[in-house]
């Protein structure tokens, strides 16, 4: 009994120095979350099922989820968040982006996130982008919400805004696309080459609180608005996963009552928290990992 009493204090002097990096970090919002490799796993749902999610003709929306990069992609690689009508992704600093790097608030070992969307102008299919910086292991609020004249890429409580002479609406027709047009947290399983060496790549990391809306939700005029809670639905949801299932699901229930049900691929599966407090009690941290 005494030689098991001082292994355990030994085990529990060990995590002292431990972070919320060595342990799955708690969810923003409580619950489980999406956990992905950034090898070959996502979620998905299939374009020939359920097609795309803004319909025709839609101006004003908000496309939004919790975000938790762990590792970088390789240089060469757009690690895709989510991607669709809006897409989400984040590249490593190879070099050859201090172009982009001198215009936003990054720092030495951030990620660049880039924010496009797919749009409707001139009769035909077009894009347009915004970048900021996102840093490694640590939960992000991200959001892309347009009113068709003003759009607005989010992160945290910081807002960075863009005018438009007049309304535009993102775009349906995916023809253009030179990558599946699936609805997709996480990539799409493989990498697929944009140009010149260049990819389209998994996401590692943590996501949570994906929710898509018809309607612009953020007044980026006050300050503090990062959400302290659950994301909840209402008649402008058109789809939102808690990905509160069991640990280790691979479907994901869309809880706004549109049955956007996502698949995991690859292993893609739901996780549950853990995380180590550096100031935690220890016989608290001591108690969740015996359970």
């Amino acid at each position: 009994m005494t030689h098991r009493q001082i292994l355990t204090c030994f085990f529990m002097i060990a995590l002292i120095p431990l972070s919320a990096k060595a342990f799955p970090p708690a969810s923003p919002a409580g619950g489980n979350y999406l956990v992905l490799d950034g090898v070959d796993d996502y979620a998905v749902l299939d374009f020939k099922t359920f097609g795309v999610l803004f319909p025709k003709d839609t101006e004003e929306f908000t496309v939004e989820a919790w975000v938790y990069p762990t590792t970088p992609p390789d240089g060469n690689v757009y690690a895709m968040i989510l991607s669709q009508q809006v897409e989400m992704r984040v590249a490593s600093d190879n070099g050859q982006r201090d172009h982009i790097k001198a215009h936003i608030d990054w720092q030495k070992g951030d990620l660049i996130l880039f924010i496009q969307w797919h749009i409707m102008i001139g009769g035909g299919p077009a894009t347009r982008s915004t970048v900021t910086a996102l840093s490694l292991n640590q939960w992000h609020h991200i959001a892309f919400q347009s009113d068709g004249r003003e759009e607005a890429i989010i992160v945290n409580d910081f807002a960075k805004i863009r005018n438009w002479p007049r309304g535009i609406p993102i775009t349906h027709d995916l023809s253009h696309f030179q990558h599946p047009k699936d609805f997709t947290l996480g990539g799409f399983g493989k990498k697929i080459e944009i140009h010149d060496d260049h990819f389209w790549g998994s996401f590692a990391g943590y996501i949570d609180e994906v929710r898509v809306s018809t309607v612009a939700r953020y007044d980026v005029s006050k300050d503090g608005f990062t959400p302290r809670n659950k994301f909840k639905k209402d008649k402008e949801t058109i789809a939102l996963w808690h990905f509160d299932e069991p640990g280790g699901r691979r479907k994901f229930s869309d809880t706004s009552g549109r049955a956007h049900h996502l698949v995991g691929e690859g292993g893609a599966r739901t996780g549950i928290p853990l995380a180590v407090e550096p100031h935690g009690k220890l016989t608290t941290t001591w108690g969740r990992l015996k359970q």
